[in-house]
């Protein structure tokens, strides 16, 4: 048995395992060398702001939403041109009286239609409007 294709054999493999422990070696150096980098760079910025310096709410509290309800415009059968329209520019509209009454009256009359939809899918089955989860 020849003994010189062993050593060979031994010395490649040994001579593997030195490169890659190197290459670990020379990647761990660069991952530490890049975070001492972002330790100084981080350094050389200004701290962060203090809770003094933020903005603070309003003396009478945070803003609260608005809503109104709007006294309905009958449109006549042909339809109303933009400048014909009402509530837009130098036009006025008015807010309803009881805006909870035109609400609960609003509400109340609301009712699920049964059957497709105006609008079902191109190539869904005729009767596929509402979708599955009708």
């Amino acid at each position: 048995m020849e003994t010189t294709l062993s050593h060979l054999a031994v010395d490649a493999t040994l001579s593997d395992i030195v490169w890659f422990f190197f290459v670990g070696l020379l990647i761990v150096g660069f991952l530490l060398a890049g975070f001492k980098l972002g330790q100084r760079v981080r350094a050389k910025e200004p701290p962060p702001p203090e809770a003094e310096t933020q903005p603070h709410l309003p003396e009478g509290g945070a803003v609260h939403e608005v809503r109104e309800e709007r006294d309905p415009v009958d449109i006549p059968e042909g339809g109303l041109r933009p400048h014909e329209m009402q509530g837009y520019g130098n036009f006025g509209s008015t807010a309803s009286e009881h805006p909870d009454e035109v609400r609960k009256r609003r509400e109340s009359g609301y009712q699920r239609t049964d059957g497709p939809g105006p609008h079902p899918q191109p190539g869904s089955p005729p009767d596929s409007g509402r979708g599955a989860h009708a």
